[in-house]
């Protein structure tokens, strides 16, 4: 077996279900979990109705490139949303079987091991971070360099401090806005500043944007195909994003999304999966497109987890330090010790959430996730009312876990 297996720590969810072991929760309170951002409100029923009428193409193989139809819907989809004057959907547009499926098959065809330096090339990512950044980047021969970030830089990382000496080993930077866990939207200048260092070191700058259609208060994030296009770059040289229906349309289970970028980047990577075989099935692409062409269910979802927002941060924010985010549908919340958290709230109030530390990495001398949980919004408004009850006891049981020493 590959020897850069043994690389891996386990996922974040063995984590805590070692974490949980042996553990009694009161039997009188059902499960409310917080744990898993695995979208719950109903999925949209035109999707659902398109699929069982496109069930004849169960017989058909699907192409690696996708329909053409339904790379169209998403070059529109994308001029319209981010304000770009064009998207080829011939060449820079392609359908893939989930964004975790893509963005760790995607960082294999695109890392070269082979390099002048002897040394292994880097891939930048956010610290904390989702896992399957480093798990790609280390099956692909490379080293992760994590960027912190911390209270201190708002969750945005300090991007500028990373040296010369990784920039010039650096083949692929990670971004993700709106981040996961923490919620924070990379703002332009940003944006700008990565863009500028990708193109003087000849490296890719992939945004992972999953969450871009879970905003707050009428913010939109920007996008990086935006910012790129904005600098004169229309054929957004050296960058690729990553968009999904699974959290923009709660359809997780269809595993559908897309990259779209750099047509010289997403050539080779075409020509990758056509081996790779993960090609997405014909009636899972006829419904996507249907959804990439419709916003108004996905309007009424941002309101539903705005709602869930307000609720929580109406209802708690005088007993838990909870700040509302930007993007995401996470509280990123810090406390004094994300295990003991949550042991005793699964102990005592049958609540699941994710310790902090099990999304990030030590690094430059800190571990940033720790004093941290992640709380995700995903279950409905019955069981989030019922959390926040639930909540509001623990705080007066256990006070002393709440809050973090800076």
């Amino acid at each position: 077996m590959n020897a850069d297996l043994e690389q891996l720590q386990p996922y974040p969810f063995e984590k805590l279900n070692a974490l949980l072991a042996g553990l009694v929760p009161p039997a009188d309170k059902p499960l409310i979990s917080l744990s898993i951002g695995e979208p719950k409100h109903a999925s949209p029923d035109f999707v659902k109705t398109a699929i069982c009428e496109q069930l004849s193409h169960l017989a058909t193989y699907p192409t690696t490139k996708g329909l053409a139809d339904f790379r169209q819907a998403i070059a529109q989809w994308l001029m319209t949303r981010f304000a770009l004057k064009t998207v080829d959907p011939e060449t820079q547009v392609l359908p893939v079987s989930g964004t975790r499926e893509a963005i760790f098959s995607f960082v294999q065809a695109a890392i070269n091991p082979v390099n002048t330096t002897g040394q292994k090339p880097i891939v930048i990512m956010p610290n904390p971070f989702y896992q399957i950044y480093e798990g790609a980047a280390l099956l692909a021969g490379a080293e992760p360099y994590f960027v912190n970030c911390t209270a201190e830089n708002d969750y945005l990382g300090d991007w500028d401090s990373i040296p010369e000496a990784i920039w010039q080993r650096a083949q692929l930077i990670f971004i993700c806005t709106p981040g996961n866990p923490t919620g924070a939207v990379l703002p332009e200048a940003t944006l700008r500043f990565l863009i500028n260092q990708a193109q003087r070191y000849q490296c890719i700058l992939a945004s992972d944007e999953c969450y871009s259609e879970l905003y707050y208060h009428e913010q939109a994030p920007l996008g990086l195909l935006q910012v790129a296009a904005r600098m004169g770059s229309d054929d957004y040289r050296h960058c690729v994003v990553f968009h999904s229906l699974s959290k923009r349309s709660n359809l997780p289970g269809l595993r559908s999304g897309f990259i779209a970028g750099d047509a010289q980047l997403l050539a080779p990577y075409l020509k990758y999966r056509t081996y790779h075989g993960a090609a997405m099935p014909v009636q899972h692409q006829i419904a996507s497109a249907l959804a990439w062409r419709d916003e108004a269910h996905v309007i009424a979802n941002r309101a539903a987890y705005q709602a869930k927002f307000d609720q929580f941060t109406q209802t708690l924010g005088s007993s838990y330090p909870l700040t509302y985010p930007a993007g995401g549908f996470y509280f990123w919340m810090r406390v004094q010790d994300d295990e003991a958290f949550a042991q005793a709230l699964f102990e005592q109030q049958h609540i699941i959430v994710l310790p902090g530390r099990y999304l990030s990495r030590s690094a430059h001398g800190i571990n940033p996730g720790a004093q941290h949980v992640r709380m995700a919004l995903v279950a409905d408004a019955s069981q989030c009312r019922m959390a926040i009850d639930r909540l509001a006891v623990f705080a007066t049981q256990r006070p002393e876990l709440l809050g973090a020493t800076s």
